[in-house]
Order: C-alpha cells, then sequence, then structure tokens
C-alpha cells in the first residue's frame, strides 16, 4: 500500500484537471486494505476512483481517495459454453478485453476502448454498441469500507440499471471492489445490431465476422470519434442518453424527419444525447477553455486550461438549452466532485 499526500490529480483523471488531493491510498492487494482499514478510511470523506475516466474535479479533494492497483487474470471455471474470468480491480478494462478476444472469448469485444478499470466497470455498469456489462457479469468480491467485511455480490445483489448499480447509490465510496469475475462464451455470439457498426460491417463480408474483426472495427470507430485523452482531456460520454414516453417521441418525430431513436419495452424510446446536441447546434463549439468535440457531441473537452468548475458551468449550459428546444432534461453520466 502507497500512501501520498497533499499530490496532484491530473494524471488520475482523463479530464487532466489540476487539483489535489489530501491524501491518496493506492491499493495493491486485499491484505493492504484489510490490515490497514483504520488508516484507509480515516476521515469522513472518501472517494474510490478507478482510471479517473468518469470523474470531473471541480476543486481540491478535502479527504482520502482509494485508488485500486489490483492486478491479474485468472480463468477459474470452464464449461461446455463458458469460460469464467476472475480480474483484479486494478487492471486496465482495455487489456481485459485484448485478453478475451485473443483467447477467442466472446462477450465483452463490443466494450472495446472504453476507458477505466476493471472495478469501475461494475458500479457504472458500462456499456457500448449495443453491450451492457451486466450481461457478462456473474459475481465481485469487495470490502464493506464501514465494517471491513469481505463480501460477495451476484447479479440480483448489484440491481443493475443503465448506468448504474447499487455501488454508485447506497454503497457509493463505501465498497471497495478487490476482484470481478465475468462469463464469457467459448462459443461467441456476435452482437451487430447497433446502427454505427453495421453500417461498417456493410463494408466487409460478414461471414468472414469474428470477435476479432469486431473489436478492430470498434476502436476504429471510437478512435474517429472519440479524443485521446492523453491529448484532449475528457471522460467520454458526458451526458447518459434520455429516455422518454410515447406522446414525447411523437411530438420529436413529427417535427424532426432524421430524429434518431431506440425504441425499449412499454411505449418508451431513447434518444442519443449526442443527436440532440448536435442538432441544437452546439457541435464543436468551444467556449473559452472548454468545449464540444468537433466529432462527437456527446464528448465535453478540456482545450488545455480549462477548470473543472468551467467544464461544469458548459455542461449546465447544454442542459438548459437542450431542454429548453427540446423539452428533455439531460442527466450526466460523469461523477461531479
Amino acid at each position: 500500500m502507497k500512501i501520498k499526500k497533499n499530490i496532484s490529480l491530473k494524471k488520475y483523471n482523463t479530464f487532466n484537471i489540476n487539483v489535489k488531493a489530501e491524501k491518496l491510498v493506492l491499493i495493491d492487494n486485499v491484505k493492504d486494505i484489510q490490515d490497514n482499514l483504520s488508516e484507509v478510511t480515516k476521515g469522513n470523506n472518501l472517494l474510490i476512483i478507478g482510471g479517473g475516466s468518469n470523474i470531473l474535479f471541480t476543486k481540491d479533494f478535502s479527504g482520502t481517495i482509494i485508488k485500486s492497483n489490483i492486478s491479474g487474470i485468472e480463468e477459474v471455471q470452464k464449461d461446455n459454453e463458458h469460460v469464467y474470468l476472475k480480474v483484479g480491480s486494478g487492471v486496465v478494462w482495455d487489456d481485459l478485453v485484448q485478453y478475451a478476444v485473443n483467447k477467442g472469448y466472446g462477450g465483452i469485444e463490443n466494450l472495446s476502448l472504453i476507458p477505466g478499470t476493471v472495478g469501475a466497470a461494475p458500479i457504472q455498469n458500462i456499456g457500448a454498441y449495443g453491450v451492457e456489462f451486466e450481461e457478462v457479469f456473474f459475481r465481485l468480491e469487495g470490502i464493506d469500507l464501514t465494517t471491513g467485511e469481505l463480501k460477495e455480490f451476484h447479479y440480483n445483489d448489484c440491481k443493475f440499471s443503465y448506468r448504474n448499480s447499487i455501488f454508485k447509490e447506497e454503497f457509493k465510496n463505501k465498497f471497495f471492489i478487490i476482484n470481478v469475475t465475468i462469463k464469457l462464451q467459448l462459443k461467441p455470439k456476435l452482437k451487430i445490431n447497433y446502427r454505427a457498426l453495421k453500417e461498417r460491417i456493410k463494408e466487409i463480408n460478414e461471414k468472414d465476422l469474428d470477435i476479432k474483426k469486431i473489436r478492430n472495427l470498434i476502436m476504429e470507430i471510437r478512435k474517429a470519434k472519440l479524443p485521446d485523452p492523453k491529448i484532449i482531456g475528457n471522460a467520454g460520454s458526458f451526458f447518459k442518453n434520455p429516455i422518454i414516453e410515447q406522446e414525447h417521441f411523437n411530438l420529436l418525430s413529427s417535427k424532426y424527419k432524421d430524429l434518431v431513436y431506440f425504441k425499449l419495452e412499454k411505449g418508451m424510446y431513447k434518444i442519443p444525447a449526442g443527436w440532440l446536441i448536435e442538432k441544437a447546434g452546439l457541435k464543436g463549439k468551444i467556449f473559452g477553455n472548454a468545449g464540444v468535440h468537433k466529432n462527437q457531441a456527446l464528448v465535453l473537452v478540456n482545450l488545455g486550461n480549462a477548470t473543472g468548475q468551467e467544464m461544469l458551468e458548459l455542461a449546465e449550459d447544454i442542459k438548459k438549452y437542450i431542454y429548453n428546444k427540446f423539452l428533455i432534461s439531460l442527466e450526466m453520466e460523469v461523477n461531479i466532485i
């Protein structure tokens, strides 16, 4: 375990916001946190981070930040159809995807290049290109930071929903994930119905498709649309895609013939937040040191010297603009600290 005090968090968040933390604790194994629980949790203000890819710091953090450096990918079980991988919470998510694809294990290839760590995946219930993390989740283990108890969570315990889970709500910053076990397919079943992916697949022979080709296609799509946070500070998708009712959908579709949507159950519709922002004319716009990315309107970018407060003000302005134009309330996907 390493403890760093009064440390800059610039390299620990993908917005590259230069704020400081009173204390940063880096956990290398479960023994670290079990043997030093009182030291790790000292004080009332705790924050657990992964790769810092879903956080916007608006000020210095007065308290303790805990980050997992727990590594390891282990194949713990295999049957006729599935393989179960137990993965350390500090493993980079895309390293896990690369491992799985190289082994021929299907299920997470559509989640290629999502930034962050494995421990953050169940918290956020990450998803992309028609696949949600909860579809491959099997179980996880972690430490209850209030009691020090080692706990195991299965699917129903996690209360997964769209970009949400129990770890983002009632257990937020109270439960430290040690490892996550996922269930992958030995005979991959490709998911290729997502619009952007389908368009790219038209350019190749579908008979030649496999999980390696899907991963490569998705990486190409993401690299073309999303800026590299090492070059331009960003946290990927800033807003959740809103869900509206039938009556509201009918109103929008009659007004906007090019409306992009995904039909859900019970007469509900998901509208891409990026489409709304682009339709509002905000794509590529620059506001001081912050802006809306030129290739993907869902991504807000730090153009070099933006403060977290500037980024937040831009997000709030976008929310007001979208509501006034479409009567839709955008919800931030990024955690504001």
